[in-house]
């Protein structure tokens, strides 16, 4: 394997431009260095980062341009002003092949640069600060008035190379420090508004773990990892064999569950080949809500060894606890791999084709938007002769459903082995949106 990465690597570097090492090599003594290839590449590589930060530069300057430009064009075509400039962070989104609400704060970030933070944008542009910087800079300040920012962008003077040698948080720091000194009350507002923001999330991890994370204010998070600690330090003391860190998951589990293991039952639409559950397959599984599962982990955790009746199982938390496992069925076409069901005669999408759809798409269908599905809609809308089909249906984030309604935006299915959509924008550009695919679907090769 070593030998196959090395090889790789050497292949990536015959591309890259490499200077002639220089012929003439340093008299003894000589204060001038003979010029090295390691040298040569570092310098390449900073002239490289410097011109990523002016393209981002650019990049901001074209999206405000751009925005400018739809709201002209949406102001002729008759569209209120209230409405005017919905659908743009969407489509810049779409451009930069990034998510939806990526691209609404990429064009928020393009908007206080250009317009408020003539001296952060010049830095950009210069290369003396990155994208990511940059931004840091912007959300530190958003608190503040536009008269205010400027002032803080005018004092701080990045253009002049202010944060050279900073890391991220010393930069933090000094534009909170000058955001306070401009306006205090500003600033504790927005700390007291923080706390309204509270909320949980899951995103997946490696190896068929999960992220829960919680944003808390100060206090009460200090006070929940306290809890925790003490509890794992107990059961420690006591002779726990588990690590602490395992203890304080599974005691945080216990406390918010009210059991063990966390639940007592589980319905679960896991999608996965008749030969993965009973012939042994390695074909993964996909399970709805989380990602692609290994065959193993799925076949142990609905207990295929203990089928017992009605399509439900048995399976072992690994804490000395059962717990009933109920399995949706969910079959797939041959060949293709398209799941199979009905189509519905009815304006709103029944319950069960909701479910499909949702496991089918496991996402929203919007090209580079992995955000939860949470509205299931017509691709060709129902007052524009839309039908209620699997075909003509998608599942979308709130944001993108929306968004597909405004003026200009128009999407259609295609044929295909796989659910496809093709998109189009305001401006005319066309993109494609496959579902993902399912387990045991093999793409067609031409």
């Amino acid at each position: 394997m070593k030998q196959i990465r090395d090889g790789q690597a050497r292949a990536a570097v015959s591309a890259v431009p490499i200077p002639a090492l220089s012929r003439g090599v340093a008299q003894a003594g000589s204060s001038v260095q003979p010029s090295t290839v390691s040298g040569d590449l570092i310098d390449q590589l900073r002239v490289l980062e410097e011109m990523k930060s002016a393209i981002s530069g650019l990049q901001a300057q074209i999206a405000v341009a751009f925005d400018l430009a739809q709201r002209a064009e949406q102001a002729e075509a008759g569209v209120p002003a209230a409405e005017r400039g919905k659908g743009v962070g969407a489509q810049v989104a779409l451009a930069r092949r990034e998510s939806p609400n990526r691209g609404s704060r990429l064009l928020g970030l393009a908007k206080a640069l250009v317009m408020e933070m003539p001296h952060t944008l010049a830095a950009l542009n210069k290369g003396l600060l990155n994208e990511w910087r940059a931004t840091l800079l912007v959300k530190e300040t958003a608190c503040l008035s536009v008269e205010d920012r400027a002032a803080v962008d005018e004092e701080l003077a990045p253009d002049a190379g202010t944060f050279e040698g900073f890391g991220d948080r010393a930069l933090v720091a000094a534009v909170k420090a000058a955001a306070y000194r401009r306006d205090p009350r500003s600033v504790a507002q927005r700390a007291s508004h923080a706390a309204s923001e509270r909320m949980v999330s899951l995103r997946p991890a490696p190896d068929t773990m999960t992220y829960l994370t919680a944003l808390l204010p100060v206090a009460q998070g200090v006070a929940v990892y306290a809890a925790l600690t003490r509890s794992a330090d107990a059961a420690r003391s006591s002779g726990d064999p588990r690590g602490r860190g395992q203890v304080m998951a599974d005691t945080l589990v216990e406390r918010v569950t009210g059991t063990r293991a966390g639940f007592t039952g589980i319905n679960l639409d896991l999608v996965m080949t008749d030969r993965t559950l009973f012939q042994g397959d390695s074909e993964p599984a996909r399970l709805q809500g989380y990602g692609i599962v290994p065959a193993e982990w799925a076949r142990t955790l609905i207990g295929a060894e203990e089928t017992h009746g009605r399509g439900g199982t048995k399976a072992a938390t690994g804490q000395g606890q059962d717990f009933a496992v109920w399995v949706r069925r969910l079959y797939t076409a041959p060949g293709s791999g398209e799941l199979l069901a009905m189509d519905s005669k009815a304006r709103l999408f029944p319950h069960r084709h909701r479910r499909f759809i949702q496991t089918r798409d496991h996402t929203c269908r919007t090209p580079y938007c992995d955000a939860p599905i949470r509205h299931i809609d017509h691709i060709v809308p129902w007052h524009s002769g839309g039908t209620t089909t699997l075909d003509n249906a998608a599942g979308l984030c709130e944001a993108c459903n929306h968004t597909k309604e405004n003026p200009g935006w128009n999407a259609t299915p295609l044929p295909a082995d796989t659910h496809t959509l093709h998109i189009s924008t305001p401006t005319g550009h066309t993109y494609h949106s496959k579902a993902p695919p399912l387990p045991g679907h093999r793409p067609s090769r031409t």
